[in-house]
């Protein structure tokens, strides 16, 4: 009994592995196929994946591209509107003068005023006993010399009270962005509590942008009623963080800092070159002075320069020679910073 259940369980064992290898055989090459198929699909997913990854490099790559591409053609259009506005700064027309000087007079109106103000010095200087050569010199003077000074100084005196106040407008608006508040009420608030010109030069942004145009394009228009280059910073600064993006109030704490180290260094060079425009001032004045003593010690010796032609002529040469030479000194002396 024994042995024929050994004989039977022999023969079940060795069915079942003819079977087990018989199937094997069959399906060995199906599963390798599988295991080959889930391979191809592994490399495959890998490729895909790696694909992804390549192509969002390339992307990103070609977005960096892309915003330096356009940042280099936002600072050349910026760098040719600054050329331009540094020409109208240095050379601009009558007319832009007026407005810069914070001039309400219409161009044909200040024509008149500089005829009117050529005859009166001419008439002034012909009851002054002056000779008839020296008349036409007058109306020129009158009507083309000294009103044109007159803009000149008052372009000059509104420059320097918005550079004093400028500086702190621009404090007041990092604050205003840091707290949370929109660069136009920021504006706005510049344009309603800051002192003259500061706060026409903002109320031109603001009347701007209401009639359409962006505050970045508004604020590059600040240089052209405003002649200096540091309105002309403050639209560049708003232009490219408008267009490239940023930290806004860093941007403005930045120019703020700068503007206030470019006038500690205009002030330290006009203290160091003080001792030039004394040495200047007693050299022009000591001509004036020795000819004063002179005439008051000796009349008949220096008379003959005002009574004779020569006396004339001298006199010119050497007022042309030391109109030169105060011109030199004066270029010498003035330093851009």
């Amino acid at each position: 009994m024994f042995g024929i259940d050994t004989t039977v369980l022999a023969f079940v064992v060795l069915a079942g592995l003819s079977a087990g290898a018989v199937a094997y055989a069959f399906l060995f090459k199906r599963i390798d196929n599988e295991k080959q198929a889930g391979k191809r699909l592994e490399t495959i997913k890998a490729a895909e994946t790696d694909r992804s990854v390549v192509k969002a490099s390339r992307d990103r790559a070609a977005e960096v591209v892309r915003r330096r591409k356009n940042l280099q053609d936002s600072l050349k259009q910026l760098d040719e509107k600054q050329k331009s506005n540094d020409r109208n700064i240095k050379k601009p027309p009558l007319r832009a003068q007026i407005r810069q000087a914070g001039m309400t007079v219409s161009i044909e109106r200040f024509y008149i005023y500089s005829v009117i103000c050529g005859i009166v010095l001419t008439f002034l200087a012909y009851l002054a006993g002056a000779p008839l050569l020296v008349l036409p010199g007058a109306l020129l003077a009158g009507a083309f010399g000294l009103p044109r000074w007159f803009v000149s100084f008052r372009r000059a005196r509104r420059v320097k009270a918005f550079l004093e106040e400028f500086p702190n407008a621009l404090d007041i608006i990092v604050r205003a962005v840091k707290s949370g508040l929109p660069l136009n009420d920021a504006i706005r608030l510049i344009a309603n509590e800051s002192p003259e010109p500061v706060r026409a030069e903002f109320r031109r942004i603001v009347d701007s942008q209401q009639m359409g145009l962006s505050i970045p394009d508004a604020t590059l228009r600040m240089s052209e009623t405003m002649p200096c280059t540091e309105a002309g910073f403050f639209g560049i600064v708003i232009q490219i963080q408008s267009q490239a993006g940023g930290n806004l109030s860093e941007a403005l704490g930045n120019l703020s800092r700068v503007l206030r180290d470019r006038k500690k260094m205009k002030a330290k060079v006009q203290a160091l070159s003080m001792e030039a425009k004394a040495s200047a001032v007693i050299i022009g004045a000591l001509p004036f002075v020795v000819a004063f003593l002179v005439y008051l010690s000796s009349p008949n010796y220096i008379m003959p320069l005002f009574t004779t032609s020569v006396g004339n002529l001298i006199l010119g040469c050497s007022g042309v020679w030391m109109s030169i030479g105060i011109l030199v000194m004066r270029k010498m002396m003035n330093f851009e910073v």
